[in-house]
């Protein structure tokens, strides 16, 4: 049974950092493409990134506009985590933030997480 369990959201002023983690059991994961949504109050869940194998040993971030240049995913394929590293945060950024596995382009994914709350004040 896959799971995946997030941990480290909570409340920042805007400007700041927090870092996202999310733990993944159930099976082997480093084929799969792994990567954070959200969802604000009121608004659709939208795309943040992934992390896909791009080779042999290689993997390749994406992100959505929104994010790029603040935000960074991570994975460590032994500890079978991913990581959203979030800087410069925005209000904007107050969403609820899923883990997900399995992650078909920017649009859907077949595992999520529960979810943790992360919340910008301006």
């Amino acid at each position: 049974q896959v799971q995946l369990v997030e941990s480290g959201g909570g409340l920042v002023q805007a400007g700041g950092s927090l870092r996202l983690s999310c733990a993944a059991s159930g099976r082997t994961f480093s084929n799969s493409a792994m990567g954070w949504f959200r969802q604000a109050p009121g608004k659709e869940r939208e795309f943040v990134g992934s992390i896909r194998r791009s080779g042999v040993s290689t993997y390749d971030a994406y992100y959505a506009d929104s994010v790029k240049g603040r935000f960074t995913i991570s994975r460590d394929n032994v500890k079978n985590t991913v990581t959203l590293q979030m800087n410069s945060l925005k209000p904007e950024d107050t969403a609820v933030y899923y883990c997900v596995a399995d992650v078909y382009g920017n649009k859907r994914a077949e595992y999520w997480g529960q979810g943790t709350q992360v919340t910008v004040s301006s």
